[in-house]
C-alpha cells in the first residue's frame, strides 16, 4: 500500500490544501465550514454509503489536521469548537497525535482463518483431519471453520493443497509493532494510548483511511503571515519527495514561495550528532554503560522507555539531528520560528517535550507540506532553480536510510580510533526492534552500538512520506554521492554539536 497512489492519499492531500488554502488567504477561520463540501462535492458519495458520512469525516480530518481532537459523535458539536485557541501562531501538538476516527473504521476482521471460495470440497479433507480443536467441518460440501473453537493454529491453512484457507489480520494491528490497537464493543479499531508510541504505520497501513495524525500546516501559515522569520529545516529523505522535477535548487526556490526565508537540510544536525553520538560511544562503552543506543529515532525511544525501561540508561544523550538544527538556526538568527519537515510523525511528539519546545517551533510532514505546494499551485517542473544545499555531508545525509545511522557512527570512530574495534547491530520495525532490546537487556550485545528504527527502511519509509520505500532510498543513496564533503569531519559545523547540547 506504501507509495501507492489512491482515493486515501488524494483525500489527505485534498484536506491539506484546502487548510493551507484557507490559511493563506488570511483572515480568521469563518469558512472551515465550508471545507467539507470543498473536499466532497456535489451530491453522490464518492467511496462510502453516504456523501453525509464523507463529509462528517472529511470534517474531522480538518479538524486533526489544525492540530485539534476529535469531536464527541454523542453530542452536538460545531467543527469550529476549540478552533480559536489552535488557530494562532504558537499552538503546540497536544496528545493523542494519532487517533481513529470512529465511524470512519470499517472494524475489519481480526486475526482468523477464513475458507474462501477456492475450497474444492476435496476427499482428503486434510483441513478437518489436522485441526486439533475439531474446528473445522462441512457445509454443502465446503469447509467451514467454528470461531468460537478455533485456536488460530492455522494448521488447516498449511494442510490444505488449494492454499483456500487464509489468514485475516486487522491490517492497523499488524503494522503496529507495539501492539497497541485493540477493539471497541462494537468491533473498530482503537488505539492504546498507553502503548501507542505514535510511529505512524498504523496510519499508513490502514485501507479505509481511518487514522489520521494531528497537523500544524494551518499555524505555520499563520506564522508566515504574521511576519515572523520562518525558518525551515529539512530532514535529508525529503529528496524526490516532491516528483522528479523538484531538484534540492526548485526545491529551495518553491519553500521561499510559501513564505520560509531559509531553508536548511538538517544533515548539518546529523553531522553534529555523528561526532558526538561517535565519541559519547567511545568514552561510555564499556566504561560506564554495556551497550548503546541510537538517539535518533523517536519512536524508537519511546519504546525503549514503554518497554524496557531499566535499559534506558543505555540511549545515547546525544541531541537528535533535528534539534541540532533547530539549535543552530535558533543561534544564528535569534527570534525566529523553527519548522521540521520530514517524513516523521513522532517527531511532532518529540517536539513538545519541555526540554525541546523552545528549539522547534512547528513539525510538518512531507505530505503535508506537499498540501501547502498544491494551495500555492507550484509547479516544480516551470520554476527555477535557486541555490543548492550544500552543507549536509554523505553521512549526514544517509541517516534517511536503515543503517545509515549507525554506519556513520562507525566510520567516525574508526578515523578517530583507527584501532578501536567497533560491532554494531540495528533493527527496522518495532517488532524487531522490540527483539533486538530484548537480546540486549540478556547481555548479547554488550559492547555494541544499536540502531533501531521504528519504520522498515528507515526515514525514508515514514509516516508522512510520499515515496515508495525502495524508490526513496534510491533517490537519498544518489544524493549522498552528490556532495563533496563525505565525512562529519568535513562539516563547516563540526565543533557546534558540544556547545549546542550546553546552550
Amino acid at each position: 500500500m506504501r507509495g501507492i497512489p489512491s482515493l486515501i492519499t488524494d483525500i489527505r492531500k485534498n484536506v491539506f490544501t484546502q487548510v493551507a488554502k484557507m490559511a493563506y488567504a488570511g483572515g480568521d477561520y469563518s469558512h472551515v465550514e465550508d471545507l467539507p463540501y470543498l473536499i466532497v462535492p456535489g451530491d453522490q458519495p464518492l467511496h462510502r454509503e453516504s456523501v453525509f458520512l464523507e463529509r462528517a469525516i472529511a470534517g474531522e480530518r480538518v479538524r486533526l489536521a489544525m492540530g485539534l481532537p476529535i469531536r464527541p459523535i454523542q453530542t452536538r458539536t460545531l467543527m469550529t469548537e476549540g478552533m480559536d485557541a489552535a488557530a494562532v501562531a504558537e499552538q503546540y501538538y497536544e496528545p493523542p497525535l494519532v487517533n481513529i476516527i470512529p465511524y470512519a473504521c470499517h472494524a475489519c476482521p481480526t486475526k482468523q482463518y477464513r475458507v474462501t471460495e477456492s475450497c474444492q470440497n476435496c476427499l482428503a479433507a486434510s483441513c478437518q483431519k489436522v485441526c486439533p480443536k475439531d474446528a473445522v467441518h462441512f457445509v454443502n460440501g465446503k469447509s467451514v471453520i467454528d470461531p468460537e473453537k478455533c485456536i488460530k493454529c492455522g494448521k488447516c491453512a498449511k494442510a490444505c493443497p488449494y492454499n483456500a484457507i487464509i489468514y485475516m489480520e486487522r491490517p492497523c494491528a499488524a503494522a503496529c509493532g507495539m501492539d497497541a490497537i485493540g477493539s471497541d464493543e462494537h468491533g473498530r479499531a482503537v488505539i492504546d494510548q498507553d502503548k501507542c508510541v505514535s510511529c505512524g504505520q498504523c496510519l499508513v497501513s490502514c485501507p479505509f483511511g481511518a487514522i489520521v495524525d494531528k497537523g500544524q500546516i494551518f499555524q505555520v501559515i499563520q506564522s508566515i503571515l504574521k511576519g515572523d522569520r520562518v525558518i525551515a529545516i529539512v530532514a535529508p529523505a525529503f529528496i524526490g519527495q516532491f516528483g522528479k522535477h523538484s531538484t534540492p535548487g526548485k526545491f529551495i526556490a518553491a519553500m521561499k514561495q510559501l513564505g520560509f526565508q531559509r531553508i536548511v537540510e538538517v544533515a548539518v544536525g546529523a553531522d553534529m550528532c555523528t561526532i558526538e553520538e561517535a565519541r559519547d560511544f567511545v568514552k561510555k562503552v564499556p566504561a560506564e554503560q554495556k551497550y548503546m543506543a541510537t538517539s535518533c529515532c523517536p519512536a524508537w525511544h519511546s519504546m525503549i522507555y514503554k518497554l524496557f525501561p531499566g535499559e534506558a540508561k543505555n540511549i545515547s544523550m546525544t541531541l537528535t539531528p533535528m534539534v541540532y538544527t533547530a539549535r543552530l538556526m535558533k543561534k544564528k538568527y535569534p527570534g525566529s520560528k523553527v519548522v521540521f519537515i520530514g517524513p516523521c510523525a513522532a517527531k511532532k511528539l518529540e517536539a513538545i517535550r519541555a526540554d525541546i519546545r523552545s528549539d522547534v517551533d512547528f513539525v510538518l510532514t512531507f505530505e503535508e507540506l506537499q498540501g501547502m505546494f498544491e494551495a500555492k499551485e507550484i509547479d516544480f517542473a516551470t520554476i527555477e532553480e535557486l541555490e543548492d544545499l550544500n552543507e549536509g555531508t554523505a553521512a549526514g545525509r544517509g541517516f534517511a536510510v536503515a543503517g545509515g545511522v549507525a554506519k556513520a557512527v562507525e566510520d567516525m570512530i574508526r578515523a578517530e580510533h583507527p584501532d578501536m574495534e567497533v560491532k554494531t547491530a540495528r533493527a527496522e520495525g518495532l517488532r524487531e526492534c522490540r527483539k533486538l532490546m530484548t537480546l540486549a537487556k540478556a547481555g548479547k550485545y554488550n559492547g555494541f552500538l544499536l540502531e533501531g528504527m521504528a519504520c522498515p527502511g528507515g526515514c525514508v519509509a515514514g509516516a508522512g512520506t510520499l515515496l515508495p520505500v525502495d524508490l526513496a532510498a534510491g533517490v537519498v543513496g544518489r544524493y549522498q554521492k552528490e556532495t563533496d564533503r563525505v565525512s562529519p569531519l568535513d562539516s563547516a559545523y563540526r565543533d557546534e554539536g558540544k556547545r549546542l547540547e550546553e546552550e
